[in-house]
């Protein structure tokens, strides 16, 4: 048992910057009690003491604001930071090495018995305020933005983003590379437009960069075929596009802010 509790401790030292000490831990972490105080209420569950374990999770859930069913199957290593609002189902199964950020749900989608909570597989990270539903398989090493809605399988290793969550992935086809490409001779952050807006924007923004291609191409075709007619000089494209860019209104000054004179209190 104080070797479990000792691996939690680490566990904590490993994955917050802002712990100090095994005293601090041990006395102010709640997602340190909840998870101490579940391992008693699973095992009272299992021996068939039902009430006592649902009693115990709820004095857990008054005093560290996190609720996790005394079913929940929980592995090693798990941590749960900051806590408040942390809802696990009874149903749930989390693997070890997993991250849990305040404001997370594991939840059902489903009135029916059976398994209607989400199973997390090993080294697992759901941001704040991230929903996982429904019986779907969380795969190792994924990744859950926050605020994300999640009601599909996400397979190991991928990151998922958005409502609903959707999955990135990284731009190997030639379609992808070639929008990116396009967006930056323009000035047009590409990543941003089609990785973070909704769906229907992204594809409005895709067809845009997919037209300028296009006619990026066609235009240069046709000032090969003046050009062999003695018509007019072929040109290319214009360097000048490649050193516009519009400053975000967010953006400190470069120069005022390495200028510790002109810093502000």
């Amino acid at each position: 048992m104080f070797d479990r509790i000792r691996e939690d401790i680490r566990c904590v030292f490993d994955r917050d910057p802002a712990a100090r000490n095994a005293f601090e831990i041990l006395t102010t972490y709640p997602g340190l009690h909840a998870i101490l105080i579940h391992r008693l209420a699973h095992r009272l569950w299992h021996c068939g003491l039902k009430w006592p374990a649902r009693l115990l999770s709820n004095v857990a859930r008054l005093f560290t604001g996190i609720e996790i069913h005394p079913a929940a199957v929980i592995g090693r290593r798990l941590f749960i930071d900051h806590g408040m609002g942390v809802v696990i189902g009874e149903t749930a199964v989390i693997g070890d090495d997993c991250t849990l950020y305040h404001g997370v749900t594991l939840g059902g989608t489903s009135w029916q018995k059976g398994k209607r909570h989400p199973t997390l597989g090993r080294d697992v990270v759901v941001g704040a305020g991230a929903k996982v539903l429904g019986p779907i398989q969380i795969g190792d090493g994924a990744r859950i933005g926050s605020n994300a809605v999640v009601v599909k399988a996400v397979p190991p290793g991928a990151t998922v983003v958005g409502v609903p969550g959707r999955i990135i992935e990284p731009d190997r086809d030639a379609t992808s590379r070639r929008r990116a490409d396009t967006a930056k001779r323009i000035g047009f952050d590409a990543y941003g437009a089609t990785r973070d807006a909704p769906d229907p924007v992204a594809n409005a923004i895709n067809r845009m960069l997919d037209h300028i291609h296009h006619i990026d191409q066609r235009l240069e075709s046709m000032s090969y075929i003046l050009e062999r007619h003695g018509l007019m000089v072929h040109f290319d494209h214009d360097g000048d596009i490649d050193a516009m860019e519009i400053e975000p209104a967010t953006r400190p000054d470069i120069a005022q802010a390495d200028d510790p004179t002109q810093a502000r209190g």
